[in-house]
């Protein structure tokens, strides 16, 4: 079994078993969200997160965006204004937890789904080029065979080689979770990457998150970090 589980802990003590898993990040049965044990790690995970980024994180690179003249995010510009926050508190929360953390517990029938997301991403993004009928046709196929896959593969494990390469799978998707924020910018530079260190942050704890409570705790914490940082915003301009 590729799969442990940490013990149960107090409330505090759930950072104690952060910093262990940043040592040696490791496959974990997720808790769920039906014990109030699992409530209070995340609570104190995502005041953990909002916190460090609140406190810390954001007025350092305030600092740093003006000593050296780096441009802001413009990526609250291009939404319209009325979606903005059920974008960035409940959509992309969502999506961007399925997509980069969704598939961490490295059983067959979650990579199963990413591979499928990645083909369907794909298929959408060369939809110009494709016969009508050829699309619906490859889409519907496409659907077909995720479910299919999943109901094929639910019962399957983890594999001992994913479990073996998940310290490095872990810092790979918190690495690249942060520089695909790098878009969010006009430009993009080396002097620009510090900017995405409140990514970084979040990729971390979130990953952590992912693994010892489970996916939908992942995306609590998530939209919750987002809702800080719009207030941040809006009382900032």
């Amino acid at each position: 079994m590729a799969t442990q589980t940490l013990t149960s802990s107090p409330r505090f003590a759930i950072l104690r078993e952060l910093g262990a898993f940043l040592k040696r990040p490791r496959v974990l049965r997720p808790l769920g969200l039906l014990s109030r044990q699992a409530w209070a790690a995340l609570g104190t995970l995502t005041a953990l997160h909002v916190g460090g980024l609140l406190l810390v994180i954001l007025p350092l690179l305030g600092f740093y965006q003006q000593a050296m003249g780096q441009p802001l995010p413009d990526a609250f510009g291009k939404l319209p204004s009325a979606w903005l926050l059920p974008i960035t508190v409940v959509i992309a929360p969502v999506l961007e937890e399925m997509i980069f953390r969704g598939w961490q517990t490295g059983r067959p029938r979650a990579l199963w789904l990413l591979g499928c997301a990645i083909l369907f991403a794909a298929l959408t993004a060369a939809a110009k080029s494709l016969a009508p009928l050829a699309l619906v046709g490859s889409l519907l196929a496409l659907v077909l065979a995720a479910v299919g896959g999943w109901l094929w593969l639910r019962k399957r494990g983890t594999p001992d080689a994913y479990a073996k390469v998940y310290p490095a799978v872990f810092w790979l998707v918190a690495l690249a979770f942060a520089g695909v924020h790098l878009m969010n910018y006009p430009a993009v530079s080396v002097l620009l990457l510090p900017m995405v260190l409140p990514q970084l942050w979040a990729g971390v704890l979130l990953g952590f998150t992912r693994q010892r409570i489970g996916l939908p705790a992942a995306m609590i914490q998530h939209g919750c970090a987002n809702a800080a940082a719009m207030v941040l915003v809006q009382l900032g301009g």
